[in-house]
């Protein structure tokens, strides 16, 4: 039972999608790729991907392709036994002058060994780490749509614990 908040916990913060990588200028500066890196760091467990596919360019509203962070098309992967899936293409909007991204919807199933469990989490916020398109979450919470009677209600995502990087 010792994994289950691991698990569970994680599927939360994957749901932030959510990443870490080399840094764009907001300004004219490096060439962009339409691609976000991400980074997730949850109960001991760190979930990474690399390269996942935007349909633009920040500060122009984008979604990220699930299919370029899943496998077999995406490169995400977990240490600690635990396996994620992010199940929609989540929208970005931004707001330059706020320094702050926001998601539509994030939809993920973490699974450890023979346990999964789906969590939702909606309208989260991201802030923008100085001039970088760098964003991190702020605190939010996902509520399970499915999966085992061991898996919590919800979990809840403390503010940092997730981030993103478009390039």
């Amino acid at each position: 039972m010792r994994h289950i908040p691991t698990l569970t916990g994680l599927a939360a913060l994957a749901i932030a999608a959510t990443v870490v990588g080399t840094s764009a200028a907001i300004a004219a500066g490096p060439t962009v790729d339409q691609k976000v890196d991400g980074v997730i760091v949850v109960a001991g467990s760190t979930c990474t991907w690399t390269n996942a596919s935007t349909s633009a360019v920040p500060p122009n509203a984008l979604t990220v392709d699930r299919t370029t962070i899943n496998a077999p098309g995406g490169n995400l992967t977990c240490n600690g036994g635990i396996s994620a899936t992010l199940n929609n293409n989540p929208a970005f909007t931004f707001d330059d002058a706020a320094a702050v991204a926001k998601t539509d919807a994030i939809d993920i199933t973490g699974r450890q060994s023979f346990i999964s469990c789906r969590y939702k989490a909606t309208n989260l916020v991201w802030d923008r780490s100085e001039t970088t398109r760098k964003y991190v979450n702020r605190p939010f919470t996902a509520t399970k749509t499915s999966g085992s009677f061991l898996c919590p209600g919800s979990v809840t995502t403390a503010a940092g614990d997730a981030s993103m990087l478009f390039h």
